[in-house]
């Protein structure tokens, strides 16, 4: 297809609630579930799906605040979910009793709404008061009400603003920082907001105090307050783009002090230090370090970095989370986490050397610019081959608790909880979800058309003639794909045979900002090729074949599945694409498009404009190529990613003659399911258009 997007014969599918466009969305729905729903089977599957997602021995993550942790929770009684709460010795038990204090559902009948949940924000430290965040259909997009926690009810004169990309939080019981929408000009090019206002109790927030406003062309402005006792303190952040943000402290006057590092870093301040990861070499240190300073010397002038984290060819920073007094840092290293504990001004020996059993230095230790003191330095936990694992929760207010969730491909996630110094517990642990008899998880490495050495991990039978392979990818903003435990893909794939493949292509950030910046922008083609070269690695294995080698991906995913489509059509026999962006000449125009022109170029800059029309997958398709089979599916309450991406690339495959089917959810939002039986019926689409396809009526 020739058209550069000056013309677009399917440019009203953008309506996004459109007559004509629901009109023809109704119309697909109808054939993909007459083609992938009415068969036998299917609602078995959907059932049997549900039942995962539903199973009432989940694990529970929790929140601590104060005294209670907290936890939103959906299943089958409760399919929007409630927000509740316990106390650690409860929660120890095998059943907890919880406290629950918003039910959702309830919530949505009374009002006649479709809530779902956005989060809660509860005040520190008195714990009395929380910001509640609600979004209709799953959406970006939220109405903020203020709730007593005491009482069980929002609070009739409170904090409340209506339906818009707002960002809020507390400063103190009275006042809050608020960036919203509040009428023409306060919002950016991308939807987000542009202004920041302290906002006081019992005001009108039209009059609330304008603390910063950023550009139209920026990304979003945003503002919040430490109140760590001690070290209480206000910041503002103005980002640019998805990438380039500066960070401001607020002085005693109300004035702004630029806190003076790198726009593309990013940095964190905790009690007395700042954090640093640069994403470019700074100071001497290279990209993907993470650097330590004491705060107010780095106001002062002082630009010695203390080296905490130095990255390698096999290993990256995942990130870093503070307890009361110490630092967790998690690295990955070709994709599998560690975590080191880091005890800053300890005065202790710093440790150094490799990890135990894993072959390759860790890049922690005291690098050229540590002090004298220095940070010493332990492992955390002993993480098995191929694992992922993660804080998911701290407490820095009150002490050195952590909770730390392990899981793998073919490990159900267990939670331990800890105090740093102490020996932990394992507090809770899920039960495999189908039966991985024969499976093993295994990693290799594919050269892409540069000889870049791209990881991927196999899971499924080793050993076996070539069946159907399911391979998935990311690939873009910084974005690492690490080992989880799929449940829906367990039950639905694995379990029935089928090999599931994930590709950590650049893009990414499974080794850095190096691995990101190799697909930034015109570079974009590195990612399709790492891709690619795993697709036919796959295939020399003996693991699958073309024909029965499948695809997914979702959002930028999405977009990677497309450039598979017009690329490569000849690597694979099916293809599905979730909430995908697919229109790269227009995307900057739709919805918060204009927010990732950082990560794909602009296509309204003449420089950049070439390259994305050579990559648009929408305006690549083409008459006569061999397309395999192809499911889409997006959601009319995406407020993210435009479903006319979706839409408008089906009616363009189905007037070329080739096979499409689209699936799009009423509600949903940008994960195209606002509930566990929307997830479960859209995860038995994929997986019956998968298997029907790859694997064949023989074995269905």
């Amino acid at each position: 297809m020739k058209d550069t997007g000056d013309s677009d014969p399917y440019q009203w599918l953008e309506e996004v609630e459109g007559e004509r466009a629901l009109a023809w969305v109704r119309e697909r729905n109808a054939e993909t579930r007459a083609e992938l729903a009415d068969g036998d089977g299917f609602d078995a599957l959907v059932a049997e799906l549900r039942e995962v997602l539903d199973a009432p021995d989940r694990i529970p993550y929790t929140r601590r605040r104060g005294a209670y942790l907290y936890n939103f929770w959906r299943d089958a009684g409760h399919p929007r979910g409630v927000w509740r709460r316990t106390t650690l010795e409860q929660y120890r038990t095998d059943a907890p009793e919880w406290d629950v204090l918003l039910d959702l559902d309830t919530l949505a009948a009374d009002e006649g709404e479709d809530w779902t949940w956005g989060g809660a924000q509860v005040l520190r430290p008195g714990f009395r008061r929380t910001l509640v965040s609600l979004a209709r259909g799953g959406g970006d997009a939220v109405v903020v009400r203020e709730y007593d926690l005491e009482r069980r009810e929002f609070v009739a004169d409170g904090f409340r603003l209506p339906e818009a990309k707002t960002r809020i939080g507390w400063i103190d019981e009275d006042h809050v920082y608020v960036g919203t929408d509040t009428g023409p000009g306060s919002l950016t090019a991308s939807g987000y907001p542009r202004t920041v206002r302290r906002w006081r109790r019992g005001t009108p927030l039209d009059a609330a105090e304008l603390v910063h406003e950023g550009a139209v062309s920026d990304l979003s402005v945003a503002a919040w307050h430490d109140p760590t006792e001690g070290f209480a303190r206000d910041f503002v952040s103005r980002w640019r783009d998805f990438f380039h943000h500066e960070t401001h402290l607020v002085t005693g006057d109300g004035t702004l002090r630029r806190i003076d590092v790198p726009d593309d870093a990013d940095r964190t301040v905790y009690r007395e230090w700042l954090l640093v990861t640069p994403k470019a070499p700074w100071l001497g240190q290279p990209a993907g370090s993470l650097l330590a300073f004491p705060f107010e010397a780095f106001l002062a002038g002082d630009r010695e970095p203390e080296v905490l984290f130095t990255p390698d060819e096999r290993t990256a920073l995942a990130g870093h989370t503070w307890t009361r007094n110490h630092l967790v840092v998690e690295t990955l290293q070709d994709v599998a986490s560690r975590l080191h504990v880091l005890t800053p001004g300890s005065g202790s020996e710093v440790v150094t050397g490799a990890v135990t059993g894993q072959g390759t230095g860790s890049g922690l230790g005291p690098g050229s610019g540590t002090r004298s003191g220095g940070w010493a330095r332990r492992e955390l936990a002993d993480i098995p081959p191929l694992a992922s694992a993660s804080l998911t929760d701290t407490d820095p207010d009150t002490g050195d608790e952590y909770f730390l969730s392990l899981t793998g491909h073919l490990l159900p996630p267990t939670l331990h909880r800890g105090e740093i110094g102490r020996p932990g517990e394992r507090v809770k642990q899920a039960p495999e979800r189908f039966d991985a008899t024969g499976l093993s998880a295994r990693q290799y490495f594919a050269a892409s058309a540069d000889g870049t050495h791209v990881p991927y991990t196999v899971v499924g039978r080793a050993g076996e003639l070539p069946g159907p392979a399911l391979l998935t990818g990311y690939g873009g903003f910084e974005v690492s794909l690490t080992p989880s435990y799929n449940t829906v893909r367990g039950r639905a794939w694995l379990a029935r045979g089928g090999t599931y493949v994930v590709a950590g292509i650049r893009g990414g950030g499974e080794y850095g900002p190096r691995w990101h910046r190799g697909a930034l922008k015109a570079e974009r083609p590195r990612a399709y090729e790492d891709f690619e070269a795993v697709a036919r690695d796959l295939v020399e294995r003996g693991v699958t074949t073309p024909d029965r080698l499948g695809i997914t991906g979702a959002s930028n995913g999405g977009l990677l599945m497309g450039a598979m489509l017009v690329r490569s059509p000849e690597l694979f026999g099916a293809i599905v694409a979730h909430v995908p962006l697919l229109d790269m000449l227009r995307f900057h125009m739709l919805l918060a498009g204009a927010s990732w022109t950082a990560e794909y170029g602009d296509p309204d800059d003449p420089a950049d404009r070439p390259h994305l029309a050579a990559l648009s997958p929408y305006h690549r398709l083409a008459a006569g190529r061999p397309y395999p089979p192809v499911l889409l599916t997006t959601s009319t309450r995406d407020d993210r990613v435009h479903p006319g991406h979706a839409r408008k690339a089906a009616a363009r495959l189905r007037e070329l003659g080739h096979r499409v089917l689209l699936h799009e959810t009423l509600s949903g939002g940008h994960a195209g399911a606002a509930d566990n039986e929307q997830t479960a019926y859209n995860s038995a689409l994929e997986h019956t258009f998968l298997w029907r396809t790859l694997a064949g009526p023989a074995t269905d």
